[in-house]
């Protein structure tokens, strides 16, 4: 399939005009073709969202286990331009987390396509647990790991652990080589933090979220991570957990490489206002609500996805180039699977998103093929 003079963002993240051949879901050529194909004359082509840290949305939730609710989540995923993710779980017991990356690992997908595995938890900090299950908080245990690793046949990509609530360094240094480590839902100090980056940890989970913050005498999480080059940086762009002003300046530091734009969304999204479950607990969307919450405020996941992020990251005042990088190449890059997706590249899996001059989605391939 050739798609017909199309006004691209390529490899270099440039506006870039021509047609883009498709075959066996993947990008044979970029250029002027000869042949008929497509006319996508009056739209804008990006590369399809990723989203790395996204627990459900449309009723299903990664941890539920389900097949059904993988086929809902990859469904609604689909229609928002997403197609490729990372199902997240809970902290939850050792049983219900191999259930879940087992499942994940046989599904076969409708829509969006897995990416791979994302473990939140439950090797975290009881006082940094925010919306997490308490009763399944735990010290990080290179056994546990390797074992639901290989119950997910070695498609576990990211895991969020902190690091100052076990004794961290051999975990870390072991998992850094199979996965990528995370640090969040952490009271870690700045020396704590740097101790781990300098072990392993290369990404931090919804940052200024569940993690020490950045005062003018004590560095924390937040000021540890913006200020090492080596960390990539996970941000809810819903407007509710993270303030515009503070999303500017975050940017302004992490600059076009290191910011990773994630929903972390809950089942409720794309449902409006209700009650819902997430990791065994009760939460509820509000009417004209921003995100979820727990029966006592506390924030417990958002309600949006990476489309709409992108769009207000625009509306907050990032420029367009780094908005489409935070949403696209980055969490690629993220879970090391930046040279499959994540660009528009020869060679690259055919995720394609049209959207109009408001930025609205059109259309939505994935491997080529009309979502």
């Amino acid at each position: 399939m050739i798609f017909k003079n199309c006004t691209f963002y390529n490899e270099f993240f440039e506006k870039e005009f021509g047609d883009i051949e498709v075959e066996n879901g993947i990008i044979k050529q970029i250029g002027i073709i000869d042949g008929d194909g497509k006319d996508m004359s009056g739209y804008i082509l990006i590369p399809g969202f990723i989203d790395i840290h996204i627990h459900g949305c449309g009723g299903g939730d990664a941890s539920d286990a389900s097949t059904d609710s993988l086929d809902k989540i990859t469904t609604e995923l689909a229609k928002h331009g997403v197609t490729s993710f990372c199902p997240t779980s809970m902290t939850l017991s050792e049983e219900q987390l191999t259930d879940i990356v087992k499942t994940i690992a046989g599904y076969q997908t409708k829509g969006a396509k897995i990416a791979g595995i994302n473990l939140e938890g439950p090797f975290i900090a009881m006082s940094k647990k925010g919306a997490q299950n308490g009763a399944f908080v735990r010290a990080g245990s290179i056994e546990e790991f390797n074992l639901l690793y290989e119950k997910s046949n070695g498609k576990i990509k990211l895991i969020t652990i902190a690091p100052e609530a076990f004794e961290s360094k051999a975990f870390i240094e072991a998992v850094s080589r199979k996965c990528t480590v995370s640090i969040g839902h952490s009271a870690a100090d700045a020396q704590q933090c740097k101790n781990a980056i300098e072990q392993g940890v290369r990404h931090a989970t919804h940052l200024f979220n569940a993690m020490t913050p950045m005062t003018h005498r004590e560095a924390g999480i937040v000021g540890t991570v913006l200020d090492d080059k080596r960390v990539m940086c996970e941000l809810i762009c819903d407007g509710g957990h993270i303030c515009p002003a503070v999303l500017r300046n975050a940017f302004a530091i992490l600059g076009e490489e290191r910011a990773v734009a994630v929903s972390d969304s809950m089942r409720g999204a794309g449902l409006g206002a209700g009650e819902f479950e997430l990791g065994g607990q009760q939460v509820f969307v509000k009417k004209n609500g921003k995100y979820a919450v727990l029966g006592d405020g506390t924030i417990a996941a958002s309600i949006t996805n990476i489309h709409t992020e992108f769009k207000n990251l625009i509306s907050f005042g990032i420029d367009f180039r780094t908005a489409l990088k935070a949403c696209t190449i980055n969490p690629a890059k993220a879970i090391k699977e930046d040279d499959k997706i994540g660009s528009i590249q020869t060679g690259k899996y055919a995720d394609f998103v049209f959207l109009d001059e408001n930025l609205d989605i059109k259309e939505v391939y994935i491997n080529g093929t009309l979502a």
